[in-house]
């Protein structure tokens, strides 16, 4: 026994030299003090007391051991078993990837194609790791061979993309001339804007050409190639069945009946959940290597800053107080043109949360995804010709700026943090859609009360905003007859907020789904798909006078020095805001496909007329434009010449909408 107790203790000293954590050191040690003084004979109860925790202790190092060692094996192998846990990772997805293509590739096709946009990183990553310099010493020594040659294929090119661009808009709306308008408007916003400009002689127009010719690239992808209008309608379509999903929680808290009828109940969990989602999003990374892959693209392109062009892109997917997040560290020391095109791409874009709410009302989710893209590289190009850079910028060939992770431990807390932190928002929202409604409602009583005073029937502030507005809406693209309710939804975004506007331009698009009459007398119900489209775009944005105090606010307390600099900038950032959101919704103008109607004869002869649609009323105009009154006989031209069931069908029509065919 005292050899065990000398073989304790000695396993004690050691580790205590070699500077372990030992707990049962005292005890042992005290034990030792007492046997010299008292004798084998003196023990106490305390004594062995002491004694046996002493043993528990050794034992339970000794049984401790191996475990002891498998950490310290792992720490020193870490990489090995790190590479060891991915390539098994990867095998198994990669049969799993094989297996879903095997049984149904057209099922697989989107696991294709975001598998085949991970790897394509991954491999250029480990190019850029292991080769690029050799790459960039190669493609230098051939620069050197070409560089006196470069202004004049640089001239060349330039008249060449120019050419081909109005060639091939020419030929693409020779069938509908009236998009050109769309051109026509998108050319006066950019003079208009360089007419703003703060310096008129330091503008770069490479930077702005080629911000413009990333946006247009961007929307000739997105609106007019089939692979990317799938895509993203394809995108879109998840988003929606991915946002439905809130129901499970909202429904278990609310019940469905307020689901189903209460607004508040109905699209506001969408943004705690989205909001939830996004920040699981940031603790895993995800959204930080997305953000700095579409800012690497911009920023090679168009030669912008790392600081400025990070700002951007994150807010593509996040808020206009979110996004300078990202950049925090850097802000006291940009200049003012960057800290401008920071404040622009805020004000052109939306955040992914109230996005979600959007989608919910029955926007369509490819139009406001597809926006929110295209602004991005539009508003770098418009803030650099709106405030041109004229300072020495700190951060100009700077390789790469860092981008924090959140401050969570785990993804339950990330996702409780997110989800709380929605909970401001949808506050936030809610005060601003009762107090602005209802201020809406103070004012068009005041100027109905204003204009009946002088014989003015209907007079409101939308109205006024249908007036005023009207030739801009008129110039984005949108039909004459449309101008003014587009310009009218272009008022409330601007002068209030685009929740209120995106609200009412639902209720238009139900309106057109619905299939009802264009026109109640004298008031249009809804406007086309054209227009639809054109105004998506120009309301996709925080550019409007409430979000003047949020943006002051977000950025002051970030960077409290930068305060006037601030101040300064901010009205004219708002201007480039709203035009940016413009220009959008005049390339969406330009770029739109009209949606053929179909084989009317078909969906007339199958139609359930107990209830209407938009493609029943486009069938319905179709067959009230092809009938006529011959010798005092209805006959019926086109498709719908000598068939019997054209006076069936006209007399269904009838029964839905009015027209002088009807009276035959």
């Amino acid at each position: 026994a005292a050899r065990l107790e000398m073989e304790e203790n000695q396993i004690t000293l050691d580790n205590l030299e070699k500077g372990a954590d030992n707990p049962a050191f005292s005890a042992v040690g005290e034990e030792g003090l007492h046997e010299d003084c008292d004798g084998p004979g003196g023990e106490s109860k305390e004594d062995r007391r002491g004694d046996g925790k002493g043993r528990f202790s050794s034992y339970c190092r000794k049984a401790l051991q191996p475990a002891t060692k498998a950490k310290r094996f792992c720490r020193a192998h870490a990489k090995m078993l790190r590479r060891a846990v991915l390539g098994l990772l990867g095998v198994a997805y990669l049969c799993y990837f094989i297996a879903a293509c095997w049984l149904n590739f057209q099922r697989a096709l989107a696991l294709v194609v975001m598998t085949s946009v991970v790897v394509f990183f991954i491999l250029w990553s480990l190019f850029k790791k292991h080769c690029g310099a050799k790459v960039l010493q190669l493609l230098s020594r051939v620069w050197k061979r070409f560089r006196k040659f470069w202004p004049w294929l640089k001239g060349l090119l330039v008249v060449a993309l120019v050419v081909g661009l109005i060639t091939l808009l020419v030929l693409d709306n020779s069938r509908n001339p009236e998009q050109l308008i769309s051109l026509a408007g998108f050319c006066f916003l950019v003079l208009f804007l360089f007419a703003c400009s703060k310096h008129h002689s330091a503008v770069c127009w490479r930077t702005v050409f080629l911000g413009i010719g990333l946006e247009f690239i961007f929307g000739l992808l997105i609106l007019r190639t089939t692979p990317g209008s799938q895509a993203f309608q394809w995108l879109g379509d998840q988003i929606q069945f991915f946002l439905d999903y809130t129901t499970a929680g909202s429904s278990f808290v609310f019940g469905d009946t307020l689901i189903k009828e209460v607004f508040a109940f109905q699209t506001l969990p969408i943004v705690v959940f989205f909001s939830c989602v996004m920040s699981i999003l940031y603790y895993l990374g995800v959204m930080q290597w997305v953000i700095v892959k579409i800012s690497w693209l911009l920023q090679i392109s168009m030669g912008t800053t790392p600081t400025e062009t990070l700002s951007v892109a994150g807010n593509i997917f996040v808020g206009q107080t979110e996004a300078p997040l990202l950049i925090r560290p850097y802000l006291a020391d940009m200049t003012r043109s960057e800290i401008h095109a920071v404040m622009t791409g805020g004000f052109s874009t939306i955040a992914g949360s109230v996005m979600g709410a959007y989608i919910s009302f029955g926007i369509d989710a490819a139009s406001l995804m597809a926006a929110s893209v295209m602004a991005a590289p539009c508003a770098l190009a418009m803030s650099k010709l709106v405030y041109p850079e004229v300072e020495e910028s700190k951060f100009k060939g700077k390789a790469n700026v860092r981008l924090s992770r959140g401050e969570e431990q785990n993804i339950l807390e990330a996702a409780s943090n997110g989800a709380a932190a929605a909970v401001g928002l949808v506050a936030n929202i809610a005060a601003n859609l009762i107090a602005f409604l209802a201020v809406l409602e103070f004012i068009n009583a005041a100027l109905r009360w204003l204009g009946e005073m002088v014989d003015i029937e209907g007079l409101s502030f939308q109205v006024i905003c249908s007036y005023v507005l009207m030739p801009m809406a008129f110039l984005m693209g949108a039909d004459w007859a449309d101008s003014p309710l587009v310009a009218e939804l272009l008022g409330i975004k601007i002068f209030l907020n685009e929740f209120v506007a995106y609200q009412q331009l639902a209720t238009y698009k139900k309106n057109r789904l619905s299939g009802l009459e264009e026109w109640d007398g004298s008031r249009k119900q809804w406007i086309s798909e054209r227009a639809e489209s054109i105004t998506t775009f120009a309301l996709c944005g925080f550019a409007n006078l409430s979000s003047i105090g949020i943006m002051l606010g977000g950025l002051a307390s970030m960077v409290p020095q930068r305060k006037g600099d601030v101040a300064a900038i901010v009205l004219r950032a708002l201007l480039t805001g709203i035009c940016v959101t413009m220009l959008n919704a005049c390339l969406a103008g330009l770029l739109h496909v009209p949606t053929e109607v179909g084989d009317c004869v078909t969906f007339l002869s199958t139609a359930n007329f107990s209830s209407t649609s938009y493609t029943m009323y486009r069938c319905c105009k179709q067959l009230f434009a092809s009938s006529g009154l011959e010798n005092g006989t209805l006959s019926f031209t086109g498709a719908w010449a000598g068939l019997a069931e054209g006076v069936l069908h006209l007399t269904q029509c009838c029964g839905h909408y009015n027209h002088t065919a009807c009276a035959w």
